[in-house]
């Protein structure tokens, strides 16, 4: 890698080291020597996402003080790390965390399996449910009705229909965020939305903050499209943001833009309170950082007694320092690919001037449908039914997974799609091969990190319940057997990532 993109201070990366619980040891097993207990507990901090790949770590000294331990023993510990790939240094430049090159990032993307496939493996490598008819066969209905003055129209709409750009200003509006037209852009997607906001932005070799873990195929696309990504780590299970950590890396590392998932985050399925959103803008702002909120999961709280907290928007609401994107395809269906911007309306015009060069714009049919689910109120009842699915989905899963993986460890998430779980110490990379030996797709955690971290997750999607949740606990189960013995195959990789 060569070089660093954010740093850890020593107080804080001892914060981190007292905190981890100690793992228990088998009869006899003999208590390592100080420095190798030290290599261990700063690898298993990266593997974990903790620390980030590519952080400064702090010098042996001050480490040594932090820690009251000798240098000698720090010293011992960074140089067991360069051994093993997970330190590089530089004589002047201090030493930064890494992954071995034998770890590398998965190379096989999220993409849904076939429907044909379906049949004998149960895909979990995808978060996304069937659509909730009725509503989207009366959406499209209705759309073929408004159809035909359109069709004597050349089609362009580069900032999207007029009336569906209004009626997502209204939404805001609605909810105590004055919004007018100007301010929103329709987009092919949430995808489609973030990938004009980095090429406007993000240009190549800009440095871009990240939450670790993160949304695996927008990390994708930020890499694809020259960003150097800086990971944030999450707070610990459910805690969702670590602000501290934040102004840090905003500070020091400067990032041009910085993407967030607020609202039941993907992977983790955390959500930021109120004062960590207020927090978070104040951050962006002081560091001239363009903050993107992505809220495609906003709709998709799935507990009745959950208050919500605000748009992060609403701390910015002339949007000079945070856009907002959103989507109909987690709230409603995948297969619609419809996908909105809120900004200020000069960010809004250079997005839309830059499109002539991409997809000029996005298919009038699919945002007719999307309208007309808006103004009739079909909107909501289809978001009810999906809600009531995924909560009934998560809580099979759940359930199927507690009884089959005891050892696994996971917090349920008040929303969203995604269950973020440990494995046990196994490696989440071995699990999603052995998976697909016994008819499982999973993915591995390493996806959605930066650099090979997470390699003891796996993320687990509400996309099943029922008998199928429980068969898919049964399959991973054997997945893990499969792993332990050492017969997921893969060559001399151990079964699993801990010491």
């Amino acid at each position: 890698m060569g070089q660093w993109t954010s740093a850890m201070g020593a107080t804080q990366l001892a914060r981190l080291l007292n905190s981890q619980q100690d793992r228990p040891a088998g009869p006899g097993a003999r208590r390592p020597p100080a420095y190798r207990a030290l290599a261990d507990g700063i690898r298993l901090l990266v593997l974990e996402g903790r620390v980030p790949v590519a952080a400064r770590l702090p010098a042996e000294r001050e480490l040594a003080v932090a820690l009251s331990v000798s240098r000698t023993t720090v010293a011992a510990a960074y140089e067991a790390l360069r051994t093993e790939g997970f330190l590089e240094s530089r004589r002047g430049a201090g030493s930064w965390t890494a992954v071995p090159a034998g770890n590398p990032l998965p190379a096989r993307g999220l993409e849904p399996l076939p429907p044909e496939a379906l049949g004998s493996v149960i895909d979990l490598g995808c978060a996304a449910l069937p659509a909730p008819e009725p509503w989207l066969t009366r959406a499209v209905q209705g759309a073929l009705e408004e159809l035909p003055p359109y069709a004597h129209t050349h089609g362009d709409y580069p900032a999207g229909l007029p009336a569906l750009r209004a009626m997502i200003a209204e939404r805001y509006t609605a909810r105590g965020i004055p919004t007018m037209p100007e301010q929103i852009m329709v987009t092919t997607g949430a995808m489609g939305a973030i990938d004009a906001i980095c090429h406007l932005f993000g240009g190549r070799g800009e440095r871009i903050a990240v939450e670790s873990p993160s949304y695996a195929n927008i990390l994708q696309l930020m890499r694809e499209a020259g960003a150097r990504l800086v990971p944030v780590a999450m707070a610990e299970g459910l805690g969702g943001w670590d602000l501290d950590r934040w102004r840090q890396v905003l500070r020091e590392a400067a990032p041009r833009l910085a993407y967030v998932v607020a609202d039941f985050h993907n992977p983790t399925g955390a959500l930021a309170d109120e004062d960590q959103r207020r927090r978070l803008v104040e951050a962006a702002r002081s560091a001239g950082t363009v903050l993107v909120v992505d809220e495609t999961m906003s709709e998709l709280h799935l507990d009745p007694e959950l208050r919500m907290p605000g748009p992060v928007c609403g701390f910015d609401p002339a949007g000079s320092t945070v856009i907002t994107v959103g989507s109909a395809s987690k709230a409603f269906w995948a297969g619609m690919r419809i996908g909105w911007v809120r900004a200020a309306p000069d960010v809004i015009r250079s997005l839309v001037a830059a499109r002539a060069y991409a997809d000029l714009g996005t298919p009038v049919l699919e945002q007719l449908a999307v309208n007309w689910l808006f103004s009739t109120g079909g909107w909501e009842e289809a978001v009810r039914i999906r809600r009531e699915q995924a909560r009934e989905n998560r809580d099979a899963l759940v359930a199927a997974v507690r009884r089959e993986l005891p050892d696994w460890q996971f917090e349920v998430p008040a929303g969203g799609l995604t269950l973020w779980v440990r494995t046990g110490g196994l490696s989440g990379s071995r699990l999603a091969e052995a998976g697909e030996r016994v008819g499982v797709r999973v993915p591995s955690g390493p996806r959605f990190g930066v650099d090979g971290a997470f390699e003891g997750y796996v993320r687990l999607p509400f996309t099943v319940g029922g008998a199928v949740a429980d068969e898919a606990a049964v399959r991973l189960a054997a997945a893990s057997r499969l792993v332990e013995s050492g017969l997921s195959g893969g060559g001399e990789t151990p079964r699993t990532f801990v010491a």
